[in-house]
């Protein structure tokens, strides 16, 4: 029985009808689910067979705050890719009035998180923490640690996820990149550089297509 919002949204916008049929996300497993009966904060399901759900990889994005429509573009995509956390974070490139009004955005995150989540047909939305430094980034654990860099020119991405690994962290800049002290502080704490390719890229599609190259070459 689906009651509230998501009911709401069934009945009046997809005007959601008895006998049809959708993929529901149930006790940690998507099933396929036949209509019973319809009202307005109310749909009833008969749940049918366990339907394929979207691959969840073990990889947590730490995503420096960017200007909040492209932040929102890249946390929708990311969850659709699959990403399985996201961790905001101030760099010392971050504009302050973002900062300032990121621990007011992080509910909005998560809605998106979840309805991304949902169109995926993914059991669960990834976790969306709440904004942190970066020093705290720095010292987040993670079987291979991986900071996206435009002046790496060497190491690659693709390389470092062929490595294999069961799970990875990614760290994405902000907008007008890292400073040179933040990409030594990385590489002090153990994480490795890697590019994503010969352009420079614009934070959200960066975190976008890194998430887009550790899918290829993980599933």
């Amino acid at each position: 029985m689906l009651i509230g919002e998501h009911a709401a949204h069934l009945a009046r916008v997809l005007r959601a009808q008895a006998g049809q049929e959708f993929d529901i996300a149930a006790d940690g497993v998507v099933r396929r689910g036949r209509i019973l009966s319809v009202s307005e904060n109310r749909v009833e399901f008969q749940l049918g067979e366990e339907v394929e759900s979207a691959p969840v990889a073990q990889v947590t994005l730490a995503l420096a705050i960017i200007k909040f429509d492209r932040m929102e573009w890249a946390i929708e995509k990311c969850t659709e890719l699959g990403v399985a956390r996201i961790v905001p974070f101030v760099a010392r490139r971050t504009d302050a009035r973002l900062a300032a009004a990121a621990v007011k955005r992080v509910e909005r995150w998560r809605r998106i998180a979840r309805e991304a989540s949902e169109q995926a047909r993914r059991v669960a939305p990834p976790e969306i923490a709440d904004p942190v430094k970066l020093r705290d980034v720095l010292a987040l654990a993670g079987e291979t640690r991986v900071v996206l860099s435009e002046v790496e020119t060497v190491v690659s991405l693709r390389g470092l996820c062929g490595a294999g690994g069961s799970s990875l962290l990614l760290a994405v800049g902000p907008e007008g990149g890292w400073t040179n002290q933040e990409l030594q502080a990385f590489a002090e704490a153990g994480w490795k550089a890697a590019a994503l390719g010969p352009t420079i890229l614009r934070a959200e599609t960066a975190a976008i297509a890194a998430m887009a190259v550790v899918m290829i070459q993980t599933t």
